[in-house]
């Protein structure tokens, strides 16, 4: 029986160590690979990341990775992105300057819009996320989570999506309520940290395992 391959991409932005744990803790062995061969063969892909939108880019471009993983992407493979790696997955970054992205998910990252009471940007730190309106989180990774879970935080820049259909969760910061994670088939985007959420992170991580 062949195992299960999932390959955390490694593009040089991000201690990826803590993911790996999560994983581990479930009983997977996911591979940290910055080899373009090893996304490709990968039955499952997750693309992690904390810095620049411009940095992120120029890490998977050096290492050949752009293809790999739209090539996953289009074969609807399982794919996580996490905070950076889940912005670049769409289509542009506007983080000190106009970049382009994977273009996998339509639409932009733009920085948080003025908030109430001076809030804080970056955003560090707990928040909720809930669903849309009418929207069910069965049978996606978010499923059997409470419809306001917590979850950590720790960004300037927010998913300003293209088609309503991808959105998966909302969140309130400062007044303003923002698309916190996607899914549009098998790839799934979360701008919270899963691997740092406590119970709540580890239940996504597992039901992501589920999807393989």
């Amino acid at each position: 029986m062949n195992k299960t391959k999932i390959t955390i991409v490694d593009y040089g932005v991000g201690n990826l160590s803590s993911l790996k744990k999560a994983f581990k803790f479930f009983g997977m062995e996911a591979d940290i690979s910055e080899d373009p061969q090893s996304v490709e063969r990968a039955d499952a892909v997750v693309l992690p990341g904390v810095g620049s939108y411009e940095a992120g880019m120029r890490g998977l471009k050096v290492r050949g990775l752009v293809d790999a993983v739209r090539g996953a992407a289009e074969k609807n493979r399982p794919m996580l992105g996490i905070c950076l790696g889940a912005q670049l997955l769409l289509s542009q970054g506007l983080e000190f300057g106009v970049f382009n992205g994977l273009d996998i998910i339509s639409g932009k990252v733009v920085r948080f819009p003025d908030l109430e009471n001076n809030e804080k940007i970056p955003q560090i730190g707990w928040n909720g996320v809930c669903p849309l309106k009418d929207q069910t989180w069965q049978k996606t990774i978010f499923d059997s989570l409470s419809e306001n879970f917590n979850a950590y935080f720790v960004h300037s820049y927010i998913f300003n999506l293209d088609n309503k259909e991808d959105m998966l969760g909302l969140t309130k910061y400062g007044g303003y309520e923002f698309c916190s994670a996607f899914k549009k088939g098998n790839i799934y985007g979360c701008q919270f940290h899963p691997e740092k959420s406590g119970p709540a992170g580890l239940k996504i991580i597992k039901n992501f395992i589920d999807l393989i």
